[in-house]
């Protein structure tokens, strides 16, 4: 009876099983499990290798393409003219002819859907005149997000000596993608149309058919060439918690989606996220001097977000609020102090803090009128 009453007892332990043992990713020769708000490291698999990249490449491509758009140096509806060398690029295409002319929100279609290494390069001669430029302002990009295992020397990702990059850099890049969360109705798109009701109609189908099979994936990026074997970035959220897996050097697609889904499994059963604080949540009010208003409401510029295992207990985490004087004119995005975080008094993260609104400067008349009345309040 002892015997049972023990096998029973051990039943409601629960079992910690890491990624480690569980040998995610065991094709791939290079691989990562990220998590999108924290940036945390889920599981890795030689993730600082530098490997050929092949058309994952294309994420940078479109990090770039987005900010433009956002900027406003961009519009979606612009159209662009096609050159020959855009019309000339091999490998995966759109079949784009020289002097065509196409949206840029189908050219990222394009890109995002079908890999088209003439539309890649198309709105990388309409952003910086010449690939090459475009390619530039790409490895300035890589060295502004801290990559040091990359090296572009294409926008599509097209084999090419001392062209690289690594796992852990190709997750940096897809979690600042998706910050554009734009991009993500065009990566989740299985299947559509270019020229539609043309004589020249395109079929596009996703190269990543995760986005059609597995519940939660909406993007990101597929790759395949000689040198890099068979390369893919997903995304996927569930619930609040957004994932991110890379797998490098795949032998095929088989092993390809199977080591996917296997990191995308481990990550939404094992973990979930806790939201701290909200980026619209009031955090209390500060005075705002020379200020039309006297007082701001203070917000974090980000969601503050906590990874909690399931399989451990819940973290110790706490946050202070420091706040600097602030004097108008103050526009929303302004920093204005900030938040740091703690787990356990170890400090976690430093996330700015900005206005609710903005705050014009308040004209002479106001600012003495507003002294007159502080000076006899101060002497009643």
């Amino acid at each position: 009876m002892k015997k049972i009453c023990l096998f029973f007892i051990l039943l409601l332990i629960p079992v910690l099983v890491s990624a480690e043992d569980l040998n995610l990713a065991s094709n791939a020769k290079s691989a990562i499990l990220m998590e999108a708000s924290t940036g945390e490291i889920l599981y890795s698999k030689d993730a600082n290798k530098r490997l050929a990249p092949a058309s994952m490449t294309k994420m940078m491509s479109l990090i770039l393409i987005m900010e433009n758009i956002e900027k406003g140096n961009l519009n979606w509806n612009d159209i662009v003219v096609v050159s020959k060398n855009a019309a000339s690029m091999g490998g995966s295409q759109i079949y784009l002819e020289q002097n065509e002319m196409m949206s840029v929100m189908d050219l990222v279609k394009g890109i995002c859907v079908a890999s088209g290494n003439d539309a890649t390069v198309a709105l990388a001669e309409r952003i910086a005149g010449t690939e090459a430029a475009f390619v530039k302002m790409m490895n300035d990009k890589a060295k502004s997000l801290g990559l040091k295992n990359t090296n572009f020397m294409n926008s599509t990702g097209l084999d090419e000596k001392n062209h690289y990059s690594s796992a852990y850099d190709m997750a940096v890049m897809a979690r600042e993608l998706v910050r554009h969360d734009k991009i993500l109705e065009y990566s989740s798109i299985y299947e559509d149309y270019l020229r539609k009701d043309t004589n020249n109609s395109f079929w596009l189908v996703n190269t990543n058919k995760l986005v059609k099979f597995y519940s939660y994936i909406d993007g990101l990026k597929t790759g395949y060439t000689s040198d890099a074997g068979y390369c893919l970035t997903a995304t996927g959220k569930k619930r609040d918690m957004r994932l991110i897996t890379v797998v490098m050097g795949e032998d095929n697609t088989d092993n390809r989606t199977k080591d996917t889904i296997a990191m995308m499994d481990y990550g939404f059963n094992v973990y979930n996220i806790e939201k701290l604080i909200d980026k619209d949540d009031d955090l209390g009010k500060i005075k705002v001097n020379l200020g039309e208003e006297e007082e701001v409401m203070v917000r974090a510029t980000k969601d503050i977000t906590v990874l909690n295992n399931t399989q451990n207990s819940k973290r110790n985490i706490t946050y202070d609020i420091k706040t600097s004087e602030v004097t108008a004119p103050v526009k929303v995005g302004d920093t204005i102090g900030k938040i740091i975080v703690y787990e356990d008094n170890k400090l976690l993260e430093e996330v700015p803090l900005t206005v609710s609104n903005d705050i014009k400067k308040a004209n002479i008349f106001k600012v003495f009128a507003r002294n007159i009345k502080d000076t006899l309040l101060l002497n009643y």
